[in-house]
């Protein structure tokens, strides 16, 4: 099937309501707490219900590497607090003022793996991300913040992060998508309309670039992402030419690439399954027909969101604040853009330098 000319020739389609996501006030609601033992929110407190009494080593500064076994783990620790990450926020203020009504902005912050399954006996070594997430949304002017902190939390005993790799797994790429989607009024469909897929014996950047350690390289995992069912969607790419210290350096003309990149069992690169990694300005035209061109600024965390929403958007264009060399606004103009979502892990989010280049792209 040419899904290009489909995607080019096609007439709009009106969404139909019963494409629409359900209306339910409950959908985020605090699980129920009558099972304390195994709910992983108390009180609307995050509990870790999950590893609590696990042994954990440190092998290097900001490292832990927490049980044994199988289910070994390796996370980085947080050491930012309720008043940092201003430069953020000042940068995503800076792009409403510019951007005035006409750009509906979002801002999704998330949480590194440590925050969830740091035993009791380490909590000392990694500072509550929840609280430097809620400093950095309560300076947003006229921004919509997404709460995905707490969805996760509702589903950490599911593989939502990779055991051996800095990054979240595809699945809590899901969980914040949802969240997202019910704050930006899209549709949004469940994981039964997509076609799962594995990619076997997965070790990640915590084993080949952090740490190397035996016990984790003995503990591979599966590495399952989603791909949609049902929607037509047609994809290219501008990718750049990087030179010293990974700066950008050149561009390769825009060309039609392949959003979901195939790796073969025991690849260590298996999260650049979307869109290839992060070098590169991304354009996904969707069968979708409502009027609603999204673009996602990001780091790599955001390249495991877009893929959830070929549902909710016509189009949506995919750029990384570290390599984008282009002015942002006249990009936003250029293309229609209706939705901006900020999509960062709070490592990076949180950093002054990354902060200040996201608000250099206005500049440009």
């Amino acid at each position: 099937m040419n899904y290009k000319k489909i995607l080019l020739a096609c007439a709009a389609i009106t969404m139909t309501a019963a494409t629409a996501p359900a209306q339910d006030d409950n959908l985020y609601a605090v699980e129920d707490t009558t099972a304390a033992d195994t709910a992983t929110f108390i009180d609307g407190v995050y509990q870790n219900r999950i590893n609590p009494d696990a042994s954990y080593r440190q092998p290097k500064a900001g490292i832990l590497i927490i049980g044994s076994g199988p289910d070994i783990r390796v996370v980085s620790t947080f050491t930012g607090n309720a008043s940092g990450g201003t430069a953020y926020s000042d940068a995503v203020n800076e792009y409403r003022r510019r951007l005035g009504d006409d750009v509906r902005i979002y801002s999704m912050v998330v949480p590194i793996s440590s925050q969830y399954y740091t035993p009791d006996a380490a909590r000392h070594l990694t500072y509550d991300q929840k609280a430097a997430i809620d400093g950095m949304y309560g300076r947003l002017e006229g921004v919509t913040p997404i709460d995905v902190y707490t969805p996760l939390g509702w589903h950490a005993r599911e593989p939502i992060y990779l055991r051996t790799d800095h990054h979240w797994a595809p699945l809590g790429a899901y969980y914040a998508a949802e969240a997202f989607a019910k704050a930006a009024g899209v549709p949004f469909r469940d994981l039964s309309w997509y076609e799962p897929r594995t990619v076997h014996d997965f070790l990640g950047t915590m084993y080949r670039v952090y740490t190397k350690d035996p016990a984790v390289g003995r503990a591979p995992e599966d590495f399952v992402y989603y791909v949609p069912r049902d929607v037509d969607y047609y994809t290219t790419a501008i990718t750049y030419q990087l030179g010293k210290n990974r700066q950008t350096a050149g561009e390769n003309p825009s060309k039609e690439v392949p959003f979901f990149r195939e790796f073969k069992d025991g690849s260590g690169g298996a999260y650049s399954t979307f869109i290839g990694g992060d070098a590169n300005t991304t354009k996904v035209v969707t069968s979708t027909r409502n009027g609603r061109r999204l673009m996602i600024i990001k780091d790599s965390y955001g390249n495991a969101i877009p893929g959830y929403l070929f549902y909710s958007f016509e189009e949506i264009h995919i750029l990384d604040f570290r390599y984008f060399p282009g002015n942002v606004v006249r990009y936003i103009r250029d293309n229609g853009i209706t939705d901006l979502l900020f999509a960062h892990c709070i490592s990076l989010a949180y950093s002054t330098k990354n902060g200040q280049a996201i608000q250099r792209m206005l500049d440009r």
